[in-house]
């Protein structure tokens, strides 16, 4: 199937926002794996790095990273072009990040800052309070749903150990009294299976 130069009118985009809607029409129309994955490779450290500013934990900004791109390939159809793949990228990953904290209830002084994508639009952060509207439970158990479905593919020790910290919601001291390992050998396992879901996100797109 050709893919067909698609770029809005009327606006000037970036040679990267350019780059980024020619990979995003690639995706959408073939399926195209390689697509994917020079669109993960483009973001993935920017996302992250937005996201531990965030949130300040390194394993949780993992996780919400890995939550971030399964739910912009899941909605790539959604993508509105009038505004660069990183704005909505980078909202749909600051959603996750307000969404994580008020069901952890942190306690947070730099939500409202905002960052700016690579045609200068900003994106405001705002925390207006800590508790969880119909609308956010729905969010929760629709991204609960998407990691489930990647995470059937694991191999079964990472399952294990990934369905005790996500779903279970074990920390990272009781996942290792219950498997009865190290603690380091947790968070490494932990570690390993994230980087292996971000292959199971980019790769196996249509299975999530």
């Amino acid at each position: 199937m050709e893919v067909t130069n698609n770029l809005p009118e009327g606006r000037e985009f970036s040679e990267k926002a350019k780059k980024d809607f020619l990979l995003v029409e690639r995706a959408k129309a073939t399926g195209d794996e390689k697509a994917y994955a020079e669109l993960m490779s483009r973001y993935k450290k920017p996302v992250y790095h937005m996201i531990l500013k965030m949130i300040r934990n390194v394993d949780d900004a993992e996780d919400l990273t890995i939550e971030a791109f399964a739910k912009a390939f899941k909605n790539l159809h959604k993508f509105n072009p009038d505004y660069t793949f990183s704005t909505w990228l980078f909202r749909i990953a600051t959603n996750n990040c307000i969404d994580f904290i008020r069901r952890k209830k942190l306690v947070t002084t730099s939500i409202s800052s905002s960052y700016k994508d690579d045609n200068g639009e900003h994106t405001e952060m705002e925390i207006k309070d800590n508790n969880l509207t119909p609308f956010e439970e729905t969010i929760k158990s629709q991204k609960i749903e998407i990691i489930q479905a990647i995470v059937s593919m694991l191999p079964p020790k990472y399952q294990t150990l990934v369905r005790l910290r996500y779903f279970e919601e074990y920390s990272y001291e009781e996942i290792a009294t219950a498997i009865a390992a190290p603690l380091g050998t947790v968070k490494a396992q932990l570690h390993r299976a994230r980087e292996l879901l971000f292959d199971l996100v980019k790769n196996r797109k249509d299975s999530i």
